[in-house]
């Protein structure tokens, strides 16, 4: 079955209103020939006359009558589909939002993001969900709005991104650990009795291969999937945790800090979203807060690390 002209919706309801093809042609600029066409298109289309001679004049038929009574309301819908978004009224906002993350995120960003949401939108919900891995499943089919993290090899091609900020892993141990004191050298830095992050549980990762390259090996003592779970193991146990310097900011508190003796490339913390979501403008002014908030919270440090496989 052939699909319907939509575009005689249009001139459906203006010869319903008008009552007269002469009307109706010049009220949508067409000749009266091409009026009399779209009618008899009209006619076939709903297999009724819809308007008949009566004297003079044309009058409808109560099929006509009765799509009088919808067929504005279509257009009038359809016209308002196809307009520009209105412009975007925080104050009377109403929406929730799932933001996916890996450990750090909330507890470094979360505080100053949900104050000015509540500031801008006080009706706007944000959830925040873990993140168990890269899969943009989530972002496809709308249960996650946002994500942050690395891009990855299983992100998928169509996901946009844009970065946030550059970061680096540093080493971190509770007070009193013997890397407190003195320069924290390679070899001193392989020697102790490491957490090793790995969300795949992977035996080794970047840094492992970072210092094979000088002939060293680090004793992993164990393997967890996240920030966190490293930094109890380094804060209550005595291991060395390596984790991300910015996103980890908070989580870190009360215990030392020192740069990785290693040469590793950067990593870039990106925010992530479906391009379906692009013109929203909800979703927009969302994404800016993020930035914003991360721009903010963050000071200039430098880069020295590769978290592909955790982020």
């Amino acid at each position: 079955m052939p699909h319907p002209d939509l575009n005689l919706l249009v001139t459906l309801d203006v010869l319903l209103a008008e009552g007269s093809v002469a009307h109706a042609a010049r009220r949508l600029r067409l000749s009266p020939s091409a009026m009399s066409r779209a009618l008899a298109r009209l006619r076939e289309a709903t297999g009724d006359p819809l308007l008949v001679r009566a004297g003079r004049g044309l009058v409808p038929t109560p099929r006509a009558l009765e799509l009088r009574q919808h067929v504005g309301r279509i257009v009038e819908e359809a016209e308002a589909v196809l307009r520009p978004a209105e412009k975007l009224d925080l104050t009377r906002l109403t929406r929730t939002f799932t933001m996916r993350n890996s450990d750090g995120f909330v507890e470094n960003f979360g505080p100053s993001l949900l104050a000015r949401i509540a500031r801008e939108a006080p009706g706007v919900r944000m959830r925040f969900v873990p993140k168990p891995d890269k899969d943009s499943t989530p972002l496809r089919d709308g249960s996650v709005d946002l994500e942050t993290g690395v891009i990855g090899n299983t992100t998928g091609p169509e996901i946009r991104a844009q970065t946030l900020f550059r970061d680096r892993f540093v080493g971190v141990v509770r007070v009193g650990h013997p890397l407190c004191e003195g320069i924290v050298t390679a070899e001193r830095y392989a020697a102790g009795h490491h957490v090793l992050v790995s969300r795949r549980n992977l035996d080794k990762g970047p840094i492992d291969d970072a210092l094979e390259i000088l002939g060293l090996q680090r004793q992993i003592a164990t393997t967890v999937s996240g920030f966190l779970e490293a930094l109890v193991f380094a804060r209550a146990a005595g291991l060395i945790a390596s984790v991300p310097e910015r996103y980890t900011g908070h989580l870190r508190d009360g215990m030392f800090r020192f740069a990785l003796p290693l040469a590793l490339p950067e990593i870039t913390i990106s925010l992530l979203w479906h391009p379906r979501l692009d013109a929203d403008p909800a979703h927009r002014w969302l994404r800016g807060c993020v930035r914003d908030i991360c721009a903010e919270n963050i000071k200039a440090t430098g880069v020295t690390a590769d978290g592909s496989d955790v982020f």
